[in-house]
């Protein structure tokens, strides 16, 4: 593929996650993280953006989160569990990123806030429609996801980049 053809990034927050006595590492979906997980499947799978690779956080409500997601997309893209997404920052997120292999066109990240929903605003220059609005308007609430896209390689993937192309919530 070439680095000129548009690349999609999803920023995919966990869903909610319950609070037994564990660490913070290994908490769990709640029920309703359970639910909202798969439903924000089937809502990424109608955004028909291809996911060639998903990158996800080693936390277990992360992992949980996508393993429920992924039953609802028609086929399953590889996927790397990474420890730096947990707990990361933006700057730690697109650093990340730019560690993507050029042949990985559209790419979905599995992680936590604050740093999901500051990268999705950092990273956006611009939006389609009302898709910044209403990402505003939310924040990043657990299950929400994030479509951008930019083009070029990945290791060019900086703040400002790209265009917000779409939002999505549980309560949207």
């Amino acid at each position: 593929m070439s680095v000129a053809e548009p690349r999609r990034i999803v920023l995919f927050r966990h869903a909610k996650a319950d609070w037994p006595q564990v660490t913070d590492h290994e908490r769990p979906l709640a029920d309703r993280g359970r639910m909202d997980a798969a439903v924000a499947g089937r809502k990424l799978a109608d955004t028909d953006v291809p996911i060639d690779l998903a990158v996800c956080s080693t936390a277990s409500r992360t992992r949980e989160t996508w393993k429920l997601a992924v039953q609802e997309l028609p086929h399953r893209p590889k996927t790397v569990y990474e420890e730096r997404v947990y707990e990361a920052s933006p700057g730690e997120l697109i650093a990340v990123l730019n560690e993507t292999p050029d042949d990985a066109q559209n790419v979905v990240l599995i992680g936590h806030n604050p740093g999901v929903q500051g990268l999705a605003d950092i990273l956006a220059g611009s939006a389609e429609g009302d898709a910044r609005e209403r990402m505003s308007r939310r924040g990043f609430p657990a299950a929400a996801f994030a479509v951008l896209t930019f083009t070029g390689s990945w290791k060019a993937l900086e703040p400002g980049v790209a265009t917000l192309l779409d939002y999505w919530a549980p309560s949207e």
